[in-house]
Formats: C-alpha cells, sequence, structure tokens
C-alpha cells in the first residue's frame, strides 16, 4: 500500500471534474485533484522517491517499489514556459513525501485565463488500485489517497 500525499493545499476531489480530458477520463492514470488555495506556495513530494522527472509546471517521483506519481500544476500551464514557477530540487534528487519540489502561485496561473486545478495522478495503476480519496479541504502533505 502506497500513501499518496496531497501536494498542494485546496479542494480535493476526484479527476473526473479536472476541466482537461486526458486527466478527468484518466487516460494518464487514475488519481485526484486538488483546486489550490489561490495563495503563493509550495508544491511538495507525494512520495519519498526519486525525481525522475521535472518541469516548472509537472513532476514525477517515483518510490522504491517502482511506483510513479505525476503532480501537474495547472491545466495548460506547459504554455507558460516556466514563467511563475520556480524549481526547489532537481531531476534525480532524492526526496522525501512532503519535501518542496516547486515554488508556485495558483492565483497567476488563474489571472492568466488557466485552470489551476492539479491533477496527482499514480502512473499505470491498474483500475481500483486507487481508494480513500479524499474528499474537501486538504493541507500540502495530508493524505490524498491509497494506492494498493
Amino acid at each position: 500500500m502506497t500513501t499518496v500525499l496531497a501536494p498542494v493545499a485546496g479542494a480535493a476531489f476526484g479527476l473526473a471534474a479536472v476541466p482537461d480530458p486526458v486527466f478527468s477520463q484518466a487516460m494518464v492514470g487514475p488519481g485526484a485533484a486538488i483546486d489550490p488555495e489561490r495563495i503563493p506556495g509550495e508544491a511538495v513530494a507525494p512520495i519519498t522517491g526519486t525525481i525522475i522527472k521535472l518541469h516548472p509546471h509537472a513532476y514525477v517521483v517515483v518510490g522504491d517499489d517502482g511506483r510513479g506519481v505525476l503532480v501537474h500544476l495547472g491545466i495548460d500551464t506547459v504554455q507558460l514556459r516556466g514563467a511563475g514557477f520556480c524549481l526547489l530540487a532537481a531531476e534525480g534528487d532524492r526526496v522525501e513525501a512532503g519535501q518542496p519540489v516547486v515554488r508556485w502561485n495558483p492565483a497567476a496561473v488563474a489571472a492568466g485565463g488557466r485552470s489551476p486545478f492539479c491533477a496527482v495522478v499514480a502512473l499505470d495503476a491498474v483500475d481500483g488500485s486507487i481508494s480513500d480519496v479524499a474528499v474537501g479541504t486538504v493541507g500540502a502533505g495530508d493524505e490524498l489517497f491509497q494506492w494498493s
């Protein structure tokens, strides 16, 4: 069982409500989403492991068990080309669950006409392997879901 933490504070909900078909239809994998508080903050590692992919708007952490979790900060934020994001870690870094990875401002993302919703996806997870998905208010580092 892998406990996946909320990378940001806000309102947690299922992926189906994310305004992007790739995430809402779980094409990348199952998981959860967070509508973040509209204040500057840090996105943290959802699990303990190694950062195998790091972009300003998204990152993947793979645990020692080989399970990878994708955190995508906002929708269509790749178009910002890193503007408004500050990397606090690097690809290849080992991180502890809850450790800050990226500093960003969800209010600035929203002001630019993009959704700041954050998708948290269990990569390569099979149907039915995600449970106990948090609904309602979560803090960064709180339990978001279980992956069996």
